[in-house]
């Protein structure tokens, strides 16, 4: 077969593959599944109308042991925890850096440089004032390190700490404030060290638990498989329209929570809509009383935010990117809201 050279804009007018090195990624566009599709919970929609037809199937690249955009939405490491003699709790993790080939839609393989094998690295959630340890490994071909966003000492800040192939060093510090922050390696050029994939979650709860909630961690990010400086594929933790192949089940009536992070190169700003549905939107997650009321947020890379909502009505809604090109090339996903049980 011929190689092809197609830029996103042209993959998106093909509408039937794209190559990524020696990959190809063919078959049905989203809205050809979509029109195709079967119908889900049929009768669950509001006024006796059916949801909305849609086809599922478990994507390809991933078995049932292992980590997936679903498992992730709610992987939380919590560390090996101890107490300290004064009380304090501290918690100890664990994070190595080494690159895996990934797979980011049917077919299309990616060469990423990970933290502990995933895209993106593994959420890291704590409690304010407790004491992290983050034991990093660089076990990759180039120097790397890990640069977290939130208050800590300069020395912890991971930016002149070059940690070389096959070095070690430990991250310290006592957490502040409580909030929604993230992580990445912070080596020049390090707009290269983020789209490779070295970026991660960081989530510091309040003393005071926030109250009950599904609670799913989605982190927006885009890949350049044919490596030309624009992204072919937008995602939500890692794998193209992975959640619309995958529905997300929720309750009607029940609160979620989403720690919403984009972290999307090359593109100045990543987007979430809610269909058919209004959301509380606190910025950073630091103050639990202020918030907005909307549907839709634009974040620039690196910001951060906790939407919280429910649903009234069972049913499949949609939630994407409101860039349309961004949607089209796989960032788009369901809810599938599920009646309330007597």
């Amino acid at each position: 077969m011929k190689k092809q050279n197609l830029s996103r804009r042209n993959f998106m007018k093909a509408g039937l593959g794209i190559v990524a090195g020696s990959s190809v990624f063919a078959g049905q566009s989203f809205g050809e599944k979509y029109n195709k599709g079967v119908t889900l919970n049929p009768g669950m929609g509001h006024g006796g109308h059916q949801t909305m037809p849609h086809q599922t199937r478990k994507a390809s690249a991933f078995k049932d042991d292992e980590m997936n955009p679903m498992k992730f939405l709610s992987a939380y490491d919590y560390g090996k925890v101890t107490q300290l003699p004064d009380g304090q709790v501290q918690r100890e993790y664990d994070i190595v850096a080494h690159e895996k080939e990934i797979e980011v839609a049917p077919g299309v393989k990616y060469p990423a440089w990970t933290y502990n094998g995933f895209v993106p690295g593994p959420t890291i959630r704590c409690t304010e004032g407790d004491k992290l340890k983050i034991n990093f490994l660089n076990a990759s071909h180039m120097p790397h390190t890990i640069h977290l966003h939130g208050i800590h000492p300069a020395e912890m800040d991971g930016v002149f700490e070059i940690i070389p192939t096959g070095g070690r060093f430990t991250y310290e510090f006592t957490v502040d404030p409580f909030g929604l922050f993230l992580y990445h390696c912070h080596v020049m050029p390090v707009k290269k060290h983020i789209e490779k994939g070295l970026y991660g979650t960081f989530i510091v709860d309040p003393k005071t638990p926030r109250p009950p909630a599904k609670e799913l961690v989605m982190v927006m990010n885009g890949f350049d498989t044919d490596f030309d400086g624009e992204n072919e594929f937008y995602t939500v933790n890692g794998y193209a329209n992975y959640f619309s192949d995958n529905p997300i089940n929720i309750k009607v009536g029940e609160l979620v929570r989403i720690y919403l992070v984009n972290m999307t190169e090359f593109d100045l700003l990543n987007s979430f809509h809610l269909h058919g549905n209004m959301f509380r939107l606190y910025r950073t997650g630091t103050d639990p009383k202020q918030y907005e009321y909307t549907d839709t947020v634009m974040l620039c890379q690196g910001e951060r935010c906790i939407i919280e909502f429910s649903y009234k009505y069972p049913g499949m809604y949609m939630f994407h990117a409101h860039q349309s090109e961004f949607a089209e090339l796989g960032w788009m996903g369901f809810f599938n809201v599920l009646p309330e049980v007597a």
